[in-house]
Formats: C-alpha cells, sequence, structure tokens
C-alpha cells in the first residue's frame, strides 16, 4: 500500500512533514511544483515525485529511494549520506554536492558544479551518473567518488563544460567521448580509460541502462576518458603553506 500526496499549491513544510510521518514505505508525490527538501534526511521509503521538485532534493539521504519523472533543480543529494535517487530528466547546478554515499541516476543533463566536493571512505563510494552533458566546473574539489558522464545525443562534442576538475584531489571522473576536455588543469591526469577501468564503471552505467532504457553493451563500449588527481603534481598549494 501506499500513500498519495497531492502536493498542488501546498507549502513545501506540510508536504515535507506529510512525508516525514507517512506510515507506509511508499510514497508518491502527484502535482509537484518547486517544493523544496523533498526526502531530506529521509530513510527506508521508496519515494515517487512527479512533477518537478525544488531545491536540496533528498538532502541528508539516508538510506531512501526517490525517483522524480520530470526534470529536477538545484542541490539534488546534498551531503546525501546514502541511497538511491533517479532523475527521469534534467537537473540543475551542484547534484550531489558533498555527497558521501550512495548513487544518483540523471538521465539527462546537468548543469555547473556538479559532483563538487564529493567524498568518500573506505567502502562508501559514492556514484553520480549524469546521461546527458553538463557544465562548468564538473568534479570542482572532488575528494572521492565515481563521476560518470555519458554524451548520450552529444558525441560529436566533448559533454563536459569548462574548468573540468579544479581542486581535484580523490576520485575520478570517467567522460564517454572521443573529444578530451580541453584547459584541464595540470594537477588533473587525462588518460585513455583502461579495460580495467571500464570494469570499475560497468555496474553504475548497467544500473543506469536499466532505469532508461538504454543498451549497456553500446555505452561499455564506447571510448572513454578517466579524469584523476595527478599525484606528481597535487594541489598541495591549496591545503598547505609552501
Amino acid at each position: 500500500m501506499a500513500t498519495k500526496i497531492n502536493a498542488d499549491n501546498m507549502h513545501f513544510k506540510d508536504l515535507n512533514h506529510l512525508v516525514s510521518s507517512a506510515g507506509d514505505r511508499d510514497i508518491i508525490i502527484e502535482n509537484t511544483l518547486g517544493q523544496r527538501y523533498i526526502g531530506t534526511r529521509a530513510s527506508g521509503k521508496n519515494i515517487e515525485v512527479h512533477g518537478v521538485p525544488g531545491n536540496a532534493l533528498g538532502a541528508y539521504l539516508n538510506g531512501c529511494r526517490i525517483t522524480v519523472f520530470a526534470n529536477a533543480q538545484d542541490a539534488v543529494g546534498d551531503t546525501m549520506n546514502s541511497g538511491e535517487i533517479i532523475i527521469h530528466g534534467n537537473c540543475g547546478d551542484a547534484a550531489g554536492y558533498g555527497m558521501r554515499d550512495g548513487k544518483i541516476l540523471i538521465k539527462g543533463s546537468a548543469g555547473y558544479r556538479a559532483g563538487i566536493h564529493m567524498k568518500e571512505y573506505q567502502k562508501h563510494i559514492p556514484v553520480l551518473v549524469i546521461g546527458g552533458r553538463v557544465g562548468d566546473f564538473l568534479g570542482e574539489y572532488q575528494a572521492g567518488g565515481r563521476i560518470v558522464v555519458l554524451g548520450i545525443d552529444c558525441e560529436n562534442e566533448c559533454p563536459v563544460g569548462g574548468f573540468c576538475g579544479t581542486g581535484m584531489h580523490g576520485g575520478a571522473v570517467y567522460i564517454r567521448s572521443e573529444h578530451a576536455p580541453k584547459g584541464l588543469p595540470a594537477q588533473v591526469k587525462c588518460a585513455d580509460a583502461s579495460p580495467e577501468d571500464i570494469e570499475a564503471i560497468r555496474a553504475d552505467i548497467e544500473e543506469f541502462s536499466a532505469e532508461f532504457g538504454c543498451n549497456s553493451e553500446e555505452l561499455l563500449g564506447s571510448h572513454f576518458f578517466k579524469l584523476s588527481p595527478n599525484t606528481a603534481n597535487p594541489y598541495k598549494q591549496l591545503y598547505v603553506n609552501n
């Protein structure tokens, strides 16, 4: 049994109270229009969002699954701890900001600063997969985790914007493209992805493909670049005095 909520003209505080107090595991929210903080700190629930949620969807998420059947706005999965967020559309800026674990899958494109300050600890490895293109400052100050940009329907150009990897000091970014990103800082290495690298993202791409009806083998058979921190020329000047 599922709890159904009609969010038409509902204040975000009232909506979020209904979500947090619902006794059912499954929650269906209809007529969503810009309400913020949906699913904040939620755990143990399966939330469907029909319509466009506002900023900070799934902030501090703790083991909940949120599926949005539309676009989403900024700060999806802000500082999320675990769980999944599935976006059947595009999303705004700062997707996955500071996320510590869990997975965000975006069918379409994302705005600026996706994956900023993602981090990992031991087995807690966050994953952000973007199906289309992404704006500037992808992976800014990335400290851990995996970012995968598939560039679907924009194969004739690099699907990432400028200043990619600025301040990156951990984790990895995988870009499906024949065109390497330009203007990378010296502290970021760009290399052709190896077969081992492809295996490292296989499960991510297979899950993405299952969610959105893509051909995973076709995607995995494409060329990928891998961005990683250049340990020979690190960003140490950002963190210690010389």
